[in-house]
């Protein structure tokens, strides 16, 4: 079993293994695929995968526990633009492995050519039918991951699932088999870490969870029956309206500023790591 309550970025750190969107095992995989259009505010922060969410100009939306390379001036990707991170600004509460993974990334310059998402901000998600979208590893429920993302080469995925429970932080999600399914039921997994569960009406995206963590200690990530947990965006939209309105001093003061190092990162390794995780400006490609 992985250590499935700890953030599934540390996981991949620590197994080298990465993962994209988990599908049925009985669905045509073809039908999972996906391009940035599916999601055009989706950003990409490593060459391993990890996400966020375009929410503002100059605001991406992402977890917690993503944010150890996000110096100043590292770029990211946002659609097909290379932006630069100007800060960022974790929940002042969070410590890795728990609730509240959630953060905000400053941009140096505005993304104009992406419409943000919006931020979901009613209580009524439980029992909700979202999209997932990812790109990493892959596998199916009956086996979990099993395709590495040196070989998945950055091809997106999207899978629907349903919101099972809902916690003051949390979205809650079941990976559900058979006739319980969605007809593209599928999880996240390592390396979807920060990464949207969102709904499109006709005026846009809209944001309701971040990709978080597993929730399961009985089940490996992408099997069939493992829980994840997504932060709750609705919940969480009055601090991030508050942090993106404020000024640098104050932000400072609602917010953890620093890297939020995993278990095995020391200051004097970021470089190297950073260097190696360093995300480039190529097109997802298509199987």
């Amino acid at each position: 079993m992985k250590n499935s309550a700890l953030p599934w970025l540390l996981l991949l750190l620590s197994t080298s293994d990465a993962a994209a969107i988990v599908i049925r095992h009985d669905k045509p995989a073809a039908q999972y695929m996906a391009t940035t259009a599916d999601f055009p505010p989706l950003a990409t922060f490593y060459n391993i995968g990890v996400h966020g969410t375009l929410i503002a100009p100059e605001w991406v939306l992402t977890a917690a526990h993503t944010v150890f390379c996000l110096d100043q001036g590292q770029p990211i990707r946002v659609g097909q633009e290379l932006v630069k991170v100007q800060a960022r600004y974790s929940y002042p509460s969070y410590q890795l492995g728990g609730n509240h993974d959630i953060a905000l990334i400053q941009l140096a310059t505005p993304v104009t050519s992406v419409q943000p998402a919006k931020l979901y901000r009613h209580s009524d998600e439980r029992h909700q039918t979202v999209w997932f979208i990812g790109g990493g590893a892959t596998g199916h429920g009956l086996t979990g991951e099993t395709v590495s993302y040196q070989d998945n080469r950055g091809v997106l995925r999207k899978a629907q699932n349903q919101v099972s429970a809902v916690t003051r932080s949390d979205l809650q999600f079941v990976f559900d088999s058979g006739e319980k399914a969605l007809e593209l039921e599928g999880v996240s997994g390592n390396g979807d870490s920060g990464g949207p569960a969102f709904i499109q009406k006709p005026d846009g995206f809209y944001l309701l969870g971040v990709s978080s963590r597993t929730d399961s200690w009985f089940k490996d990530v992408g099997e069939y029956g493992v829980k994840e947990l997504y932060t709750r965006v609705s919940t969480h939209s009055d601090w991030i309206s508050q942090v993106i309105a404020a000024d640098d001093n104050t932000r400072a003061t609602l917010s953890r500023t620093d890297g939020i190092l995993h278990e095995g990162m020391t200051p004097a390794k970021m470089p190297q790591l950073c260097a190696s995780l360093g995300v480039t400006h190529t097109p997802n490609r298509q199987k």
